[in-house]
């Protein structure tokens, strides 16, 4: 439930002062898309320009006016090397970097590096002011590996820049590297770019960050250390250090920060999110009201402050801060952030104050968002489960039954979630039909098979249920569960157990760590007699996850090796996680024990 930003994953902070800058080819949006008409990009080509591109007196003659509209008609018709061909020529002959950024965009478009890299170069020759033909140009560079070009740029930027540009630039330098196949000449690279400059505090920043993206944590402290002895409240030195060291020394350093700098808010922030992140949830909500204190109204800390408070059982504070922060959401709907996760802990908080009316209440608030809304179609199951819980079941399946479907998938679903609720009551039969009708409707999919499998085995109708599991197998032969529910069905009853080794040995090879995969192997090899190996692998299952079945198999394994306290201490266990489990009585009346 606790979702806060985390200000030390690569040092998210950096972002606001450095450009990102494209890894891969450059690419432009669809221009070609509907609702581009020649006259909307002719409009847009006299009408934007950057201020700093210095623009040439051409006048818009019949000649340019028949060049640019035929070449945009040529575009939207599919022919983009004619297209390209005409507006760059045009860019030649009118020197106006505007129609060199719209050859470049065709041939980005079309995944044309090296007619896009002619046009770009042209742009860069006719606008060399403009940061966004620069940034086009390099992120070709760096693709290309050329580290020498990159570094030619950056040592002319620096050399024209005033003392208080250095920052952006070394940076934005370090950033593009960052992206380079071969980290250490990249580095080795921004190293020579900064080399005269290596008495400035962003120097070393910078070679801190390209330290610590070449793997380097040692050089990456150091260098910070260095940067923070220049300049002591600098957010960024100590993040970068707090970045490169363990997770112990990072929280000491953020400390001791804060403690220097309590104004800093990136770094408390930054120390809040570690502090959760090691488990001291006490102090990292002193840390959350403190900088609620400094900006009442910032509801990331609003929210994180309930999430915190929810995880520690206090509901009420908890529902206070949630609605708080859905409060500042309705008085700035210009945020523009999702009230669903408050919502559904305000619903959650009402569960547990066993009020069920408001919990629906809340999820009933909930909006798809025209279906952009991943959660919004579980929070619907979850409301037909509550109503269900209350005793209306009709309702809750009337309410399923008529959620509308954005696709297969999310019907596939509804019928899952209908079958669910009638099992959940005791009505398999009802159940069954269910899940029936949807294997017509969709016979090829292998997660509804699967599910209808699981259900007939429930209902004690076996054949039914090999049928659908060798089915989901034929359709999706990487499905562990399938392999393993087969394989385990014949163990538990004794027969093809060959086979079934085979299948469960297929399903540990797709999922090697899978407790209950483990625990079916572990039968198996029981079955067949082999009981060490059998204790050997159950005993695994049971680390991993100490289930009351998984407890159960091997207290049968050890009760049958003569190790009877073991047995019942397993035994024992599971009777304390699940008194009613079926399971474990049919198997102390098999073996006449009593615990």
């Amino acid at each position: 439930m606790i979702s806060v930003a985390a200000s030390l994953s690569g040092c998210a902070n950096l972002s606001r002062f450095a450009q990102h800058a494209p890894e891969q080819m450059p690419t432009a949006p669809d221009l070609s898309a509907p609702g581009t008409s020649p006259h909307d990009k002719l409009t847009e080509l006299a009408e934007k320009s950057s201020s700093k591109d210095k623009l040439p007196d051409v006048t818009l003659n019949e000649e340019l006016l028949y060049k640019i509209l035929t070449s945009e008609i040529a575009y939207q018709r599919g022919n983009w090397q004619s297209a390209y061909v005409t507006i760059l020529g045009a860019a030649q002959q009118t020197r106006d970097p505007r129609l060199a950024k719209r050859a470049a965009e065709m041939a980005l478009a079309v995944r044309q590096p090296a007619e896009a890299l002619t046009a770009i170069r042209l742009w860069r020759e006719l606008a060399p002011d403009s940061s966004e033909a620069s940034q086009y140009y390099l992120g070709f560079m760096i693709v290309n590996g050329n580290l020498a070009e990159i570094q030619k740029v950056y040592s002319e930027k620096l050399q024209s820049a005033t003392p208080q540009q250095y920052g952006l630039i070394m940076l934005q330098a370090q950033r593009l590297l960052a992206r380079a196949r071969d980290k250490k000449a990249a580095f080795v690279t921004l190293e020579e770019i900064l080399s005269p400059y290596k008495a400035s505090m962003e120097a070393h920043l910078a070679l801190a960050q390209g330290a610590y993206n070449n793997n380097d944590n040692p050089r990456a402290i150091s260098e910070a250390q260095v940067a923070l002895a220049l300049k002591p409240d600098s957010q960024l030195a100590i993040l970068t250090i707090a970045q490169a060291s363990s997770k112990p020394d990072a929280l000491r350093e953020i400390a001791a920060f804060v403690e220097k700098n309590p104004d800093s808010r990136d770094v408390r922030l930054a120390y809040a999110s570690m502090l959760i992140e090691m488990k001291q949830l006490d102090k990292a909500s002193l840390e959350f009201e403190r900088l609620l204190r400094d900006k009442p109204d910032d509801i990331a800390s609003i929210y994180t402050l309930g999430a915190l408070a929810m995880d520690s059982g206090q509901f009420k504070l908890a529902e206070k801060y949630f609605l708080s922060y859905l409060a500042i959401l309705e008085a700035h709907p210009e945020e523009e952030r999702d009230p669903t996760p408050s919502l559904v802990n305000l619903a959650q908080i009402a569960l547990e104050r066993k009020d069920n009316a408001a919990a629906l209440s809340w999820l009933s608030k909930v909006d798809s968002y025209e279906g952009k809304n991943a959660a919004w179609l579980n929070i619907q199951f979850r409301r037909a489960q509550i109503m269900a819980k209350d005793g209306k079941l009709k309702e809750a399946l009337d309410f399923l039954k008529n959620l509308k479907a954005a696709n297969e998938s999310e019907e596939i679903q509804i019928l899952q979630a209908q079958s669910q609720l009638l099992r959940n009551a005791k009505r398999g039969a009802e159940a069954m039909a269910v899940m029936e009708t949807a294997v017509l409707r969709f016979p090829n999919n292998a997660d509804l098979l699967y599910d209808y499998a699981m259900l007939a085995e429930s209902q004690k109708k076996i054949e039914q249920m090999e049928v659908q599991l060798k089915r989901v197998i034929e359709l999706a032969p990487n499905s562990q569960h399938a392999y393993n529910a087969l394989g385990y069905s014949y163990a538990d009853r004794n027969i093809h157990l060959p086979e079934a080794l085979s299948l469960i040995e297929k399903a540990l090879q797709l999922a090697p760590e899978d407790p209950f995969i483990l625990d079916s192997l572990g039968w198996v090899k029981f079955r067949l007699g082999l009981h060490d190996e059998a204790e050997q692998a159950l005993r695994r299952a049971y680390q991993l996850r100490a289930d009351p079945e998984i407890a159960i198999h091997l207290g049968e394994v050890l009760w049958t090796a003569g190790k009877k306290e073991d047995a019942r201490a397993f035994w024992r266990d599971a009777k304390s996680k699940d008194a009613d489990n079926e399971s474990l009585k049919s198997t102390l009346l098999r073996l006449n024990v009593k615990l």
